[in-house]
């Protein structure tokens, strides 16, 4: 195999590997494994035993509550490596230090190490050659001892306990929600879902939870209890000076109330770092909280006609889209945009969203094969409303035609999945540049 030389290249080789979130919904836990990436971290010396980590799972709310803690760490002073999937538009935005993305340069060089180390697997016959998600995880960790960053903030990619990410030195666990998403893989109960999303706890090391089904508190509680690992619940405790310091920060900054609760998941997170001795002061919380962005989480990208993206696929976070709207005044026609993952809870989902439009237009998101095909998605559409139906091939299109139906008094609302948002905010936001593919 010829050197890797040009960033595309190290692109190719990356989405040249198994990459299970891009697979058929016929995949069940006993495909994750942690195996294959120990084996590959013991082949490139563990940099992630370098590297202390903020460790983060949930069914949703990980990606904002991940950008909150590290802005508050880069706040205090640190210096932060963040990991995050999937992407917006490009694969870098996954590894970031400092809120600036791994470098070209350094992506070809550090791909090239994986690389060299991938082929020397794939030679053996243990089976345990590296999946795409896992060599991500592994070049994050490289790049991060590399700029010799104090501290990680590591989102779970799936579930928890046997997420690749699972592997690492955590400070701090964190848990955010926990409801049924994945339950082909998980399972299909909370306190199913709940213990694989806990498996990230390690003995003795504090965990944050904001978990508040009773069904999942309940597991929680009983293994960081065998684990002797302290439990903080932002319910319960620290809960109100949380939440104050959660609303100062993120005042006119992201939109929903549940966001109020993700700050204080992070909030609470602060506080144990800061038991464990890391500088952070409060000025660094609501400083950390103030500046934050995170995209396509309930994202107003325009004001007439109002313009919402959201990665809603789900039938909670469809939930928080809806409370959220509904605190916005709108007198004209409300339009959603919709497409949808055909692993998901679809006809949930539907009854989730349906009644609070006076239409849809349905489409298919293009970077991602786990795409309802429209066809089938109109057909589970007109079985459960009334509503006018239009559909559109391509999410481009879908955007066209929406804002053919909607006045300037109206609303635009995109929801469904992470890729549908991702594509059509390159649209909503006029940037011409196409989404690269990505993963659940």
């Amino acid at each position: 195999m010829q050197p890797i030389i040009t960033r595309d290249q190290a692109i190719e080789f990356l989405y040249g590997r198994i990459d299970y979130e891009r697979m058929s919904a016929s995949l069940s836990a006993s495909d994750f494994k942690l195996d294959r990436m120990r084996n590959l971290l013991d082949q490139i010396e563990n940099p992630q035993d370098r590297v202390p980590a903020v460790h983060i799972a949930g069914t949703k709310g990980k990606g904002s509550t991940a950008a909150m803690i590290a802005s508050i760490l880069r706040a205090g002073g640190h210096h932060v490596g963040l990991f995050t999937s999937p992407h917006l538009e490009r694969y870098e935005e996954r590894i970031r230090i400092d809120d600036q993305m791994i470098g070209e340069q350094e992506l070809v060089e550090l791909v090239n190490r994986l690389a060299h180390v991938t082929r020397t697997i794939d030679a053996q016959p243990n089976g345990l050659s590296p999946t795409f998600f896992e060599l991500t995880t592994a070049l994050a960790w490289l790049w991060f001892e590399r700029q010799r960053a104090d501290i990680a903030v590591v989102e779970v990619g799936l579930g928890g306990r046997l997420d690749s990410t699972s592997i690492c030195r955590p400070e701090v666990c964190v848990l955010t929600t926990v409801s049924r998403d994945h339950m082909h893989i998980l399972g299909s109960r909370l306190s199913e879902i709940a213990a694989e999303k806990a498996g990230i706890i390690k003995s003795g090391v504090p965990v944050v939870s904001g978990v508040c089904a009773p069904e999942a508190r309940v597991v929680i509680e009983k293994i960081a209890a065998e684990r002797g690992s302290p439990l903080t619940c932002v319910d319960t405790e620290l809960a109100g000076h949380a939440t104050t310091l959660a609303g100062v920060g993120l005042t006119g900054n992201l939109s929903g109330r549940h966001q109020q609760h993700n700050a204080a998941v992070a909030v609470a997170a602060a506080h144990a770092l800061r038991e464990r001795g890391w500088r952070i002061d409060d000025q660094a919380i609501q400083n950390g909280l103030r500046r934050v962005r995170c995209p396509v989480r309930i994202e107003v990208v325009s004001r007439e006609p109002l313009v919402v993206l959201d990665a809603a696929h789900n039938w909670a976070s469809a939930g928080a889209l809806l409370e959220t709207l509904a605190e916005h005044d709108v007198s004209g026609r409300r339009v959603l945009i919709f497409a949808t993952s055909w692993d998901k809870d679809v006809p949930g989902l539907l009854r989730r969203l349906l009644g609070e439009f006076d239409c849809v237009v349905l489409t298919e998101f293009q970077s991602n094969p786990r795409a309802m095909p429209l066809a089938q998605l109109k057909q589970a559409v007109r079985r459960m409303t009334s509503l006018p139906v239009h559909s559109a091939a391509a999410p481009n299109e879908a955007w066209v035609a929406a804002t053919r139906l909607c006045p300037q008094d109206g609303l635009i609302c995109v929801a469904g999945s992470f890729f549908l948002a991702a594509e059509l905010r390159a649209v909503a936001t006029k940037k011409a540049s196409p989404c690269e593919p990505a993963e659940a």
